[in-house]
């Protein structure tokens, strides 16, 4: 049995069993790298991924749950760090260890689809669910601010 999926616009048919973590059909069957382990029980925000444009964790959603709906992963938003929010997150420095790092930009990419102009508060609450071991929240969410107004201006 497959289960069609679309991810980063390309149709794919999955092969895993249908309650098989979202996150290793990425990861082992479509060879996408970017979205990461971390927790494996959703609390981490390391592995997020949007579905039809909403932030998942990837890790604790059954691939056949998204069956049929738009997967976008962290290789979704450029190839070559063009994405205002890439440039942002080079610009300021933001990761040190790295790991959590597709996670939050993923995140932070849904804050900024929906809200151009997002305040501190608007930025916690859209993060909160994403952990930092290295502790750069003050980098990102310098970065998040730099790419909220490169896309306002664009």
């Amino acid at each position: 049995m497959s289960i069609k999926l679309n991810v980063n616009g390309r149709a794919v048919a999955a092969k895993s069993e249908p309650d098989t973590p979202l996150l290793w059909v990425i990861r082992d069957e479509l060879g996408l790298t970017g979205t990461k382990f971390g927790c494996g029980a959703a609390l981490c925000g390391a592995c997020t991924v949007h579905v039809n444009g909403q932030p998942v964790r990837s890790c604790r959603t059954p691939v056949e749950a998204v069956a049929g709906k738009k997967i976008a992963t962290v290789e979704s938003l450029s190839r070559n760090n063009t994405h205002p929010l890439q440039v942002a997150w080079i610009k300021h420095d933001v990761p040190q260890c790295g790991y959590c790092q597709s996670g939050q930009l993923m995140s932070a990419a849904a804050l900024l689809d929906k809200n151009k102009n997002p305040s501190d508060a608007d930025i916690d609450q859209a993060m909160s669910g994403n952990l930092c071991r290295c502790g750069t929240y003050g980098r990102i969410k310098a970065a998040i601010k730099d790419a909220a107004a490169s896309l306002r201006n664009a």
